[in-house]
């Protein structure tokens, strides 16, 4: 039977969770009647393409579209407040929506899944996370992706959406920020190297002034055993309201596979706890980072 929790912090929730949650709803209620979705699609004049759509989250539904199904499923009243309270929650847009795809597809999803997130987690064996990334380091790594081929973005929208990004996470009421990052982010440098001191740097201010942030570093002769080393950088995001799903978001070349699906879920955030056993505590990190930062300041005749 399908269960609608009361939820925290309703309004400020991930769109896009709301999506994934509005999808599984939609789905349990029309396979507890016993319909298939090519009936239901009949019944209100629809493509059957809609109603899959609308069960696998694709894009921003219609609450209009919602109320038509919710009303051929003859779903109880007090059911039926709820789940368009959640459909409206499904289809609002966010800050982020403003900037299109100026900002770069990625960190608009990252946006949205920040978006009253309660804990983020993050491994990253690539790069400085970009919530705690520095316009300068920002703008250096813009400079490599130029290498690539064009950009898919703009450069002065993406910097800014960045720095709203932190804004909303680096505050007092945002989520628990939890980072691994691979040793070998601050010791493969591919960036000017006064920039990527003053990033680390940054890093270390931020460490020992944002209470909900916590950075842990994997060292390069760290001993794991019983996981595979992740092949690439993945983030773990959940929500005030146990009725949202937890997601998980994992990095590849060329797009971010997102998974809400309890399995995908439980094996990357298994995989995150078990790389959580040969880090560095965080008073070790913090001293790995700032050894890391002046001798990069060295290196780069900044000291003194």
């Amino acid at each position: 039977m399908v269960t609608l929790h009361s939820p925290r912090r309703f309004d400020m929730v991930s769109p896009f969770v709301r999506r994934q949650r509005l999808a599984a709803v939609l789905r349990e209620l029309r396979e507890e009647r016993g319909m298939l979705a090519d009936e239901l699609a009949k019944r209100i004049h629809y493509s059957r393409t809609k109603i899959t759509r609308l069960e696998n989250a694709y894009g921003r539904p219609d609450v209009g579209d919602v109320v038509k199904i919710l009303d051929a499923l003859e779903v109880p009243d007090d059911q039926w407040s709820q789940i368009v309270r959640l459909a409206s929650a499904a289809a609002a847009k966010g800050w982020w929506d403003s900037y299109g795809d100026a900002m770069g597809a990625r960190q608009r999803l990252y946006a949205d899944l920040e978006s009253g997130a309660d804990t983020i987690r993050e491994y990253n064996d690539t790069s400085i996370p970009g919530l705690l990334q520095t316009p300068e380091f920002s703008d250096a790594l813009v400079k490599v992706k130029r290498v690539e081929g064009p950009l898919s973005f703009s450069p002065k929208r993406m910097t800014e959406a960045r720095q709203r990004r932190q804004q909303s996470v680096l505050c007092p009421d945002g989520p628990t920020f939890d980072v691994i990052l691979d040793e070998v982010v601050v010791r493969r440098i591919n960036v000017p190297v006064g920039i990527m001191a003053a990033q680390v740097h940054h890093v270390v201010n931020l460490m020992t002034s944002e209470p909900r942030l916590n950075v842990r570093v994997l060292p390069v002769d760290a001993r794991i055993e019983g996981v595979s080393i992740p092949r690439s950088a993945f983030f773990l995001y959940t929500f005030p309201d146990s009725a949202d799903p937890p997601i998980a978001v994992v990095e590849t070349p060329s797009a971010d596979l997102v998974y809400a699906e309890s399995g995908e879920v439980k094996q990357h955030t298994k995989i995150y706890q078990l790389l959580g056993k040969a880090v560095l505590s965080s008073e070790e990190s913090l001293t790995c980072l700032a050894e890391a930062a002046e001798q990069l300041t060295r290196e780069a005749g900044l000291d003194g």
